[in-house]
């Protein structure tokens, strides 16, 4: 299957989430690409939309590896498997983390402004991007939203290989993804249109989103959680900001 546009995706996503229309969702878009198809998602299911901006911590010299993730909220995500194999030390781990936290509170900053994030606490979040070539990415916001109270995490994409989709379960409630290819060379390759979103895109999609349900959005926000807030899931509770039970 070839999706027309994100938007095109993202209605096809929803209408395969749609036995989620009425229960205590927030859907979470991750910038950039995946913000249309969550946009579509969240208008499908009558659900606040909210954005969820996260940074992988990558190995120093082999970025690609991640040993973690930082997100909103202080919230840090830490493999201590994997800063221990690459002999990681705390040093250049701390350098890592501030580099990275640097960065995520530029994009907030940007994103959100002064606009309060929709608390995640005993609720299910749906993480919504445009797809997934390599996961680093949408296990790091799995984690994040989980640590920040999620009872339930619903990871949601257009399209993901599937030895991948069968990989994100370990970090996900459940995986919704429409088309599972063998392999997947690039997540462009399953768009008529794939054109870069921008920054403006997103913060328009994320006003309006706002502006068409505030009662919605309002229901379900209980203001700013305490950083690094972890309840509302049996993963979370006892992480706190760390959590060392990440697989690899």
């Amino acid at each position: 299957m070839i999706f027309v546009d994100r938007a095109e995706a993202g209605r096809r996503l929803a209408a395969r989430l749609s036995r989620l229309r009425g229960q205590d969702v927030v859907v979470l878009g991750l910038p950039r690409g995946g913000f249309p198809v969550a946009y579509q998602v969240a208008t499908g299911l009558q659900a606040p939309l909210d954005i969820l901006v996260v940074r992988k911590l990558g190995v120093p010299l082999q970025p690609e590896l991640a040993m973690g993730a930082v997100g909103e909220g202080g919230v840090q995500v830490v493999n201590d498997g994997m800063v221990a194999m690459a002999g990681v030390t705390p040093e250049a781990f701390a350098e890592v983390e501030r580099s990275e936290q640097r960065e995520l509170s530029r994009r907030m900053a940007r994103f959100r402004g002064d606009r309060p994030r929709v608390s995640l606490r005993g609720k299910t979040a749906v993480v919504v991007d445009d797809g997934i070539a390599t996961g680093s990415t949408a296990r790091a916001a799995c984690q994040v939203a989980r640590a920040q109270g999620a009872a339930r995490v619903v990871l949601a994409v257009p399209v993901a290989p599937l030895d991948t989709v069968i990989e994100m379960r370990k970090y996900a409630d459940e995986v919704v993804c429409l088309e599972t290819p063998a392999s997947l060379l690039g997540v462009g390759q399953f768009y008529a249109n794939c054109s870069q979103t921008t920054d403006d895109e997103v913060i328009e999609l994320l006003t309006r989103a706002r502006v068409a349900a505030p009662a919605v959005t309002r229901r379900c926000r209980s203001g700013p959680e305490p950083a690094g807030s972890t309840a509302g899931s049996p993963a979370g509770r006892g992480a706190r900001r760390r959590t060392s039970s990440v697989q690899p």
